[in-house]
């Protein structure tokens, strides 16, 4: 994500928290806009997000995600959900909330259908094909960019709440077909 295409406004700031964290935290779309201020506990490696609730979790038991640092303060999502806070002012209820024309930010929650939106729109200034993507991808995005990177499934799951491997393996995009490939090793 480049910095010429979120600096700035305050819209800017949401949408580059939003993204930064949803794809960190594995997040549904509904667990990242259903995150509130007081879901939040910010701590010595990063942050810890309670999901009150989720697809998952019926019983409404929670379940609680860690978001290190990012080693980059572009790519920080403690970092860049610190700032889209302090620059709206936001210190309890929704986090990710409806930024207006004019930068006024809204005091209800961000709808569902938005991330998918946001996510479209971001991949499209890049020069990719939006159709390709949706509110789902940082989820997908997260699986397939920990598996590429060599993370265990079983830290994966963790991360993404997944109870059983075959259903993380649906997450995983064709970006690990290259990897660990026998075609590649035999010397064609």
């Amino acid at each position: 994500m480049e910095d010429r295409i979120l600096e700035g406004r305050i819209k800017g700031q949401r949408d580059r928290a939003l993204l930064l964290v949803g794809f960190a935290g594995a997040f549904r779309r509904s667990e990242l806009v259903g995150i509130d201020v007081e879901h939040i506990e910010f701590v010595v490696e990063g942050m810890v997000i309670l999901l009150s609730k989720s697809k998952t979790d019926q019983e409404g038991a929670g379940r609680k995600v860690g978001i290190p640092f990012g080693h980059n303060a572009a790519t920080c999502p403690v970092g860049a959900l610190t700032t889209w806070l302090e620059a709206a002012g936001i210190d309890s209820g929704p986090v990710f909330r409806p930024v207006g024309r004019g930068g006024n930010v809204g005091a209800g929650r961000l709808a569902n259908r938005s991330v998918a939106l946001l996510v479209k729109h971001y991949v499209e200034t890049i020069g990719r094909d939006p159709r390709a993507f949706a509110g789902h991808s940082l989820r997908a995005g997260h699986a397939t960019a920990a598996a590429l990177a060599g993370v265990e499934e079983r830290d994966i799951m963790r991360q993404t709440g997944h109870r059983s491997t075959a259903m993380l393996r649906r997450y995983i995009r064709d970006g690990s077909l290259f990897r660990s490939n026998s075609a590649a090793g035999l010397g064609l």
